[in-house]
């Protein structure tokens, strides 16, 4: 079966909703059947200072779960697209804690990163999603 950026993209988003560890299971495996390649890693903490943190969190995650191989312009694709997801975030989180999901997906050369975050302080929460996309 073919797929794009937008299948690809989905796949990433629906992979940073999923809501534990099982439901992540279950989705890998089922896009896996469809030769969709995904990671997912939590991820909680102040914003401005964690940046760095998150885009290695999906670099080591991306790499464990053998969605990208330890290749300079892979590790690069998937901080990029990271980063992008970041940034439209950014504006609502700038000052604030977040806490949530970066789900990763890739189909050959098609590879997204989605960032689901719950932002805010104690429960005065409002809620941000960031997608990035690059082609490997």
């Amino acid at each position: 079966m073919e797929y794009g950026s937008k299948k690809v993209a989905a796949v990433a988003i629906k992979m940073a909703l999923s809501e534990s560890r099982e439901e992540e299971a279950r989705l890998k495996k089922e896009y896996a059947a469809g030769g969709i390649s995904t990671a997912a890693v939590d991820y909680g903490g102040e914003f401005i200072n964690s940046v760095q943190k998150i885009i290695e969190r999906a670099v080591v995650a991306a790499k464990r779960e053998g969605v990208i191989k330890e290749a300079h312009q892979e590790e690069g694709a998937i901080a990029g697209a990271t980063r992008e997801a970041l940034s439209q975030i950014m504006p609502k989180a700038i000052g604030l804690n977040v806490g949530g999901k970066i789900g990763i997906a890739r189909w050959h050369d098609h590879l997204s990163v989605a960032i689901f975050f719950g932002i805010g302080l104690l429960h005065l929460d409002e809620v941000g999603i960031g997608l990035g996309h690059r082609a490997v």
